[in-house]
């Protein structure tokens, strides 16, 4: 396993403290629903700069906004603080089938972002660096690269059909109607 990150990986949630003195831990879920991220199997953790490690769960509940889950082999609050910070994974193989037309945000995430130009012409507004729940909607924040129009960063609505006109992912291409100068 590397050291750092792994494509075949797609990061589903965080470990943020300890719950309780039985070994549980408070798990913050970027899944839709939250407590999906139980379903998922296997876990891997990135705790620091270790590489990726297997855990098993021996339980799993939600727990007001969030959840809280149990390893094999922690019994305790001590060992539990060990795993506070670490990243939760999981194979992108093990990620549901979706329907056509629906991405998951990894997906999304470093593929081109073009709008139209003044003269009909394909403008190059930058790559999405990353997507983000705002709960209106999901916003595509799209950072300047190599020639982009600029180096601006641009918070674009994800709202397909209006501001999201086609995704290609073979082509690693969003088409957008925005205005450039926005």
């Amino acid at each position: 396993m590397s050291p750092v990150l792994r494509d075949d990986l797609v990061v589903l949630g965080r470990i943020t403290s300890v719950y309780g003195v039985k070994g549980w831990v408070k798990v913050l879920s970027e899944t839709e629903p939250k407590q999906g991220l139980l379903e998922y199997r296997p876990w891997l953790i990135k705790r620091n700069d270790q590489d990726w490690e297997p855990v098993t769960l021996v339980a799993g509940r939600q727990h007001g906004k969030g959840l809280v889950v149990q390893f094999e082999g922690c019994n305790d609050r001590d060992v539990a603080m060990q795993y506070c910070g670490a990243l939760i994974a999981s194979p992108k193989t093990s990620l549901p089938a979706l329907e056509n037309g629906e991405f998951y945000w990894h997906q999304l995430e470093g593929l081109k972002v073009f709008c139209q130009g003044v003269a009909g012409q394909k403008v190059l507004l930058g790559r999405v660096d990353y997507v983000m729940s705002t709960g209106a909607n999901d916003v595509l924040v799209v950072k300047g690269c190599e020639s982009s129009i600029d180096q601006r960063e641009r918070l674009l609505p994800y709202l397909v059909g209006q501001v999201v006109k086609k995704i290609d992912l073979q082509a690693g291409e969003i088409s957008v109607d925005w205005d450039p100068e926005f």
